[in-house]
């Protein structure tokens, strides 16, 4: 069965999302940019309201994902404050200059979201080299990589999007996002391979009309 992950920035696109028949939840703030960490209330809100697992963005800001010390800081709070609110999963990543995986600081922020799962969120899609930034996530313990293939959609990048699903190969789930809907999610699967993915949503139409296609 493919799993639907819903990108959500309130609670009631949360419920929507779970209504539809979403497996997962990520929690964010700001989609418009691309997702940043939710306030604590949100989260709060959505824990105790849906019965799906709620994973949390953590990311203090929009734009690129090299950090300065005090951001890292903050991230590092974050995670224990999603950890302690009963948050399921985290979303996070780091890069350094030139778009390589920053190996200190995104394996420092899995070893803090432990024993939670953390997926390597679309910072992958930055990465010039996807096969190395692929193995050094894979070493330092992520559970998943949310990926369009480096492309403007999941859709388009389904090509480049089997490639990873191919040299994962089963040591690291890929988690195809970016521009799925009802009308190409069953391609993207069977062209990708892809047993995951991730789209956001307001609504549970949309999710709805994912699961009806999933299932033709």
């Amino acid at each position: 069965m493919i799993q639907i992950e819903a990108c959500v920035e309130s609670l009631e696109a949360a419920v929507a999302a779970a209504a539809g028949g979403a497996q997962r939840i990520e929690l964010c703030a700001n989609l418009a940019a691309g997702g940043t960490s939710p306030d604590e209330a949100t989260l709060a809100a959505c824990l105790s309201t849906v019965a799906i697992p709620v994973f949390v963005m953590v990311r203090p800001r929009a734009g690129d994902f090299r950090y300065s010390a005090t951001e890292h800081a903050a991230m590092f709070d974050e995670i224990r404050r999603a950890k302690d609110a009963g948050a399921h999963g985290i979303v996070t990543g780091a890069l350094r200059a030139g778009g390589t995986v920053d190996e200190n600081r995104t394996g420092d922020l899995i070893d803090a979201a432990r024993p939670l799962p953390v997926t390597f969120h679309r910072a992958f899609d930055e990465c010039p080299e996807p096969a190395q930034a692929l193995e050094t996530v894979i070493a330092l313990g992520a559970t998943r990589v949310l990926t369009s293939g480096a492309a403007a959609t999941a859709p388009d990048g389904a090509a480049a999007i089997a490639r990873l699903v191919r040299l994962a190969a089963g040591r690291i789930g890929i988690l195809a996002g970016g521009g799925i809907n009802g009308d190409n999610v069953a391609s993207l699967v069977r062209t990708s391979g892809v047993r995951e993915v991730h789209l956001s949503t307001t609504d549970a139409e949309k999710i709805r009309r994912v699961v009806e296609a999933l299932r033709r």
